[in-house]
């Protein structure tokens, strides 16, 4: 007797990516802003710095999409701030800048949704305000023009898939008048529907951090500056509710690069903290546990992004 097939059999669902990749940043002083990225195998280890391709620039964001490949996007080269992109193939090999579609900005962030696209959100504008604006990324790489902002306008704020095939927005600084740090979050759909902002979560009111996902469904935020940089780290379920704080495990440190490896784990890498700028990494299990810091490799710097392949 032939098995019973369910009748949604026949929907493909794309395996986690198994390798990741830190990208641009600077290194501080002049000619310090960089292209340069460093590979992360699936056993979380980075590679020496590969030569960069694309414009120089920070504090920009990154996000997987097409099931098994990334797009870095946005980002800041003084005094321009720049809505270009630039596309991460399966193998992880970066190709030229694609010509910017949406807000130009930068200190935004970027997760994946529906399994196989990303969406970019939130930073700081041409105007230097903060912008909610959000700008879907389609499972061929192609960024769309802008949606009106939904939620807090902010920036510095930490993203990163969850339950599988939807987002999670989260903290940040609304940057000016104010610069007030918060702790809100914004759940998007597996259809790119960023929703209104939730209370506040439990975890510390920060900014300055990043996010991936680990254990195939769930995610977490860490690091970051709340006045003083930190290494707390707060967990995400894979219903998208945030957990109160855990202890920082490893040096607290703020515009720091994550992204998911291995499939079902997650890394922090590189960052800075007062003057001091670092390429140390801390892995996450696919529990969410944190680990001491490993030696860095690569060039030390901080405003980098980083996102998954393959």
């Amino acid at each position: 007797m032939f098995p019973i097939i369910p009748a949604d059999s026949a929907t493909a669902s794309f395996p986690e990516n198994d390798e990741g990749i830190f990208g641009y940043g600077t290194k501080g002083g002049p000619g310090g802003v960089l292209s340069i990225t460093n590979l992360i195998s699936n056993a979380g280890v980075v590679s020496s710095d590969v030569a960069g391709v694309g414009t120089v620039r920070r504090y920009l964001a990154a996000t997987q999409y097409g099931g098994d490949k990334g797009i870095f996007g946005y980002g800041w080269d003084t005094p321009s701030r720049l809505s270009m992109t630039n596309l991460v193939s399966n193998t992880g090999v970066v190709s030229s800048d694609t010509t910017g579609v949406g807000t130009a900005r930068t200190d935004l962030t970027a997760c994946s949704y529906g399994e196989d696209k990303g969406l970019f959100g939130f930073g700081v504008d041409p105007t230097a305000y903060a912008t909610a604006v959000t700008n879907l990324v389609s499972n061929a790489g192609v960024v769309a023009t802008d949606t009106a902002g939904v939620g807090t306008a902010r920036t510095g704020l930490g993203s990163c898939e969850y339950g599988g095939d939807k987002g999670i927005f989260g903290f940040g600084t609304d940057y000016a008048p104010t610069y007030a740090y918060v702790s809100i979050t914004n759940l998007v759909s597996n259809a790119g529907v960023v929703a209104s902002d939730q209370a506040a979560t439990t975890g510390t009111a920060r900014s300055a951090l990043k996010a991936c996902s680990y254990g195939g469904d769930k995610g977490i935020f860490g690091f970051g500056s709340s006045g003083s940089y930190i290494s707390t780290t707060n967990l995400v379920s894979n219903a998208g509710v945030v957990a109160s704080d855990v202890a920082g495990v490893g040096t607290g440190r703020g515009f720091v690069g994550a992204t998911q490896y291995g499939g079902d784990k997650g890394i922090f890498g590189y960052g800075i903290s007062g003057p001091t700028y670092y390429s140390i990494t801390n892995l996450v299990s696919n529990v969410g546990v944190v680990a001491s810091d490993v030696a860095g490799v690569g060039t030390a710097r901080n405003g980098l992004a980083g996102c998954s392949f393959n």
